[in-house]
């Protein structure tokens, strides 16, 4: 008997010993820290990937033992494939099992450890099937591609996300067309570039994205610097999105005709927006340092303001400087005060010539040629100096002019304050709400200049006192008003100046966009051409776009 239950409990214990340890045991949880990829269109109509990514493995995770890379299609050179971790190369490359179109990494002894951080560098070149006709012009190629992303399961946190398309040798500057960076994106524009070689690039950049959102990026050039063969152009199906299967029956069905509606609704919304995009990309050729002493109006413009906007400004800033005054505020008419005071800026004058000495049948067509004159000015101002920082540093400007309205301890000196950096303070998209924030409650002193802008303007009350900055002794008197009065009176005046200079934004911009920045085709950058989600071991990709990386498992299993 004793016997017995020796070699029992013996063969218990060889059963655990044999038992598989399985994989699927594992949990993954990490941030993706920083993502940089570079994609290079080459001139024989392939893509070439190199990526470098910084994985930080949670404490309590296993380790990172595989990481998953997504690629566009099926047609890829596994050979070329080159990877490491910190140096180290890795060994183990090959299709992977989790993503329909890519391959796994195995990192193997240089795996990520809990608690520690990997970096892991990726390229693969000869990816073929990338390049499709452009929807709007036959004689361009459109390029798209979706960066590789993980399960949110696995991946928490925010991530630095830079992509940069180089595009095939020969593209001249003023010929790719950027596609409009994706929705939440800081800026609609990428950063265009030269790179070491020569190449021609766009450069999209987002310090709080993350990694488990399939980001497209898009850009369009003269498909004469690839081979014929190379662009493909996408069934129908592919077209609509959808799979075969799913085209046949939806025909069937008269859902169909809302899926076109819907398709028609979005580009004409995303044609829209895209027309009020009036800065070209060259503005962004990628210097460094910050572009200082731009004037109020030139930082409008180098923050694509609102064309309506800008030009309210140069009328205010007119006024101020003793230059005009409103006759009539609608329809709007100005007239020259004399003598002309020195140090008018030229789109100043040039705004005053459109507004009292043309007709009002060309008026139009002069203030648009204004616009694209001052947006040239800025364009070579900035040339050589860092477009985000200098973006960056013009918010801050912006940001500050308002703080000092806030914070004022008195009436008079928050009157003087918004009164001297009001031409800043109009750079806020949220002026508006604003200004009727700020001026909530409390009175307010009425600008000297005030009553050149808005003559319908009669103030109910009127106090005898020192104007505010003035020199003491020098009584004046001064127009007062309550807070909540004197926000609406500007907010107002505002909104119909600016309705009274461009009666359609749209269009008026758009007569600017169509020299300075010439529309890119909309329908890549618009539609979505891939299927399936991300992550785990259910993904199902169908990708047909131009470079259209689905990518749906990775960080290891």
């Amino acid at each position: 008997m004793r016997r017995f239950h020796v070699i029992l409990r013996l063969s218990i214990l060889l059963a655990i010993l044999l038992l598989p340890v399985s994989g699927h045991a594992q949990t993954y949880s990490f941030s993706l820290d920083s993502m940089d990829v570079d994609v290079f269109w080459e001139e024989d109509g392939s893509m070439r990937l190199e990526y470098l990514m910084v994985f930080t493995n949670d404490t309590h995770a296993s380790p990172i033992d595989y990481v998953d890379v997504g690629l566009p299609t099926e047609n890829y050179d596994l050979y070329s494939a080159e990877a490491s971790v910190d140096g180290h190369a890795i060994g183990h490359i090959a299709p992977s099992a989790y993503v329909e179109y890519g391959v796994e990494l195995g990192l193997g002894a240089n795996a990520i450890q809990p608690g520690e951080t990997g970096r892991v560098h990726f390229t693969i070149a000869g990816i073929r099937d990338v390049l499709y006709y452009d929807d709007d012009d036959g004689e361009y190629a459109s390029a798209v591609f979706v960066p590789t992303y993980f399960d949110r399961e696995f991946v928490h946190g925010s991530t630095e996300l830079l992509v940069v398309f180089h595009l095939p040798p020969g593209v001249q500057q003023d010929e790719p067309r950027w596609h409009k960076s994706p929705s939440g994106w800081p800026y609609d524009s990428p950063y265009a570039n030269i790179d070491s070689n020569g190449r021609v690039t766009y450069a999209w950049e987002n310090q709080d994205a993350n990694g488990y959102t399939d980001y497209k990026f898009g850009a369009s050039f003269p498909r004469k610097y690839v081979p014929e063969g190379s662009i493909l152009t996408p069934s129908i199906s592919y077209q609509l999105g959808i799979s075969e299967e799913s085209l046949i029956g939806g025909l069937c069905c008269t859902g169909v005709v809302l899926v076109f509606g819907g398709f028609i609704a979005l580009a004409v919304f995303s044609a829209r927006r895209r027309k009020l995009a009036y800065l070209p990309p060259k503005i962004a050729i990628e210097g460094h340092g910050i572009k200082r002493g731009l004037t109020a109006i030139e930082a409008a413009v180098l923050l694509e303001t609102p064309l309506d906007r800008v030009l309210t400004m140069i009328l205010f800033s007119t006024i101020k400087k003793n230059a005009s005054r409103v006759v009539k505020e609608d329809p709007l008419q100005l007239e020259r005060l004399t003598p002309e005071p020195d140090g008018l800026r030229p789109y100043e004058e040039e705004f005053l010539k459109a507004m009292i000495d043309e007709k009002s049948s060309k008026r139009k067509s002069a203030l648009q040629k204004l616009m694209i004159e001052l947006v040239k000015t800025v364009q070579k101002k900035m040339k050589g100096f860092s477009l985000k920082e200098s973006r960056d540093y013009y918010k801050s400007i912006m940001e500050k002019a308002w703080k000092q309205v806030e914070q004022a301890e008195t009436p008079e000196v928050r009157s003087q304050r918004f009164d001297d950096g009001l031409e800043w303070t109009m750079l806020d998209r949220d002026f508006d709400d604003r200004t009727q924030r700020t001026f909530r409650t409390g009175p307010v002193f009425v600008p000297m200049w005030w009553g050149h802008y808005r003559p319908s303007y009669r103030p109910s009350v009127r106090t005898t006192g020192r104007a505010p900055g003035s020199a003491p002794g020098r009584g004046m008197t001064l127009p007062k008003l309550p807070g909540s009065e004197f926000a609406a009176s500007i907010v107002n005046g505002v909104q119909n100046t600016a309705k009274n200079l461009v009666s359609n934004v749209t269009s008026f911009t758009d007569g600017v966009t169509k020299t300075t920045n010439p529309p890119p085709p909309p329908s890549r950058s618009t539609r979505s051409w891939s299927s399936g989600g991300g992550g785990g071991s259910s993904c199902a990709c169908a990708c047909a776009c131009a470079g259209c990386a689905c990518a749906c498992a990775g960080g290891g299993r």
